[in-house]
């Protein structure tokens, strides 16, 4: 497959309903989901994915029960300073991209310091939305942009896009059963390639996702010429 997508979005849905099918609490389909994560980011940078975004908390899992946010910040402070601290010596830029005023203080620091230790590094860049929703990200470009004074006339497409928190996407990937953006990189993807696997995201394996790149790159992408 020589046409891999350079910016990969991922969708990772089903870490609870794996865990229920299972018998087992829902926290252990998110520790397992975590390795799910861990095995496909070393495997997008061997098959040279340049940008990869991936959907971790939304903004509206904030609603969710307080026992499992405080479960589901715990999981990504261990993550953002152990798991993925080989990473950083590889050549991946972590950015960790949403709302991050709303998250726990502690965390916001470890944020910071990987971001800084990483912000050099070209071989990869690994985008955690946390906190994160495609309508929010919208509305604070458009505060940037206020805060710019730029003449409205002057607003264009380019202008919104580079006040966004990432660039277009090529390739969205949702496993899970669901058919749906979930508020996901909505201007980002506006000429994406969609790709839904029914797997739960724990059982989400490279076969899967060489199965997506072989589907992404057979289509035609005309970008509506």
């Amino acid at each position: 497959m020589q046409n891999i997508p350079q910016h990969l979005g991922i969708i990772l849905d089903g870490n609870r309903r794996w865990a229920k099918e299972k018998g087992l609490p829902s926290f252990e389909g998110h520790r397992r989901g975590l390795e799910t994560v861990k095995k496909v980011i070393n495997y997008c940078k061997k098959r040279g994915v340049k940008a990869l975004t991936l959907f971790v908390f939304s903004t509206e899992n904030w609603k969710r029960a307080e026992k499992e946010v405080n479960f589901l910040m715990r999981l990504t402070k261990k993550a953002l300073t152990n798991d993925f601290e080989k990473l950083g010596s590889e050549g991946v830029r972590i950015k960790v991209i949403g709302q991050k005023t709303k998250l726990p203080e502690d965390l916001q620091k470890d944020i910071k310091d990987v971001e800084k230790l990483t912000q050099n590094n070209r071989e990869m860049t690994l985008n955690l939305a946390l906190s994160y929703g495609g309508r929010a990200e919208i509305v604070e470009a458009i505060k940037k942009i206020v805060k710019q004074k730029i003449n409205p006339e002057k607003i264009t497409e380019d202008v919104i896009k580079n006040n966004l928190w990432t660039s277009d996407v090529d390739l969205v990937i949702r496993t899970g059963k669901e058919q749906r953006i979930s508020n996901f990189l909505i201007w980002q993807s506006a000429y994406s390639e969609f790709y839904f696997c029914p797997k739960f995201w724990p059982d989400f394996t490279q076969k899967d996702l060489d199965k997506a790149f072989t589907e992404y790159a057979r289509r035609q992408r005309r970008f509506g010429k």
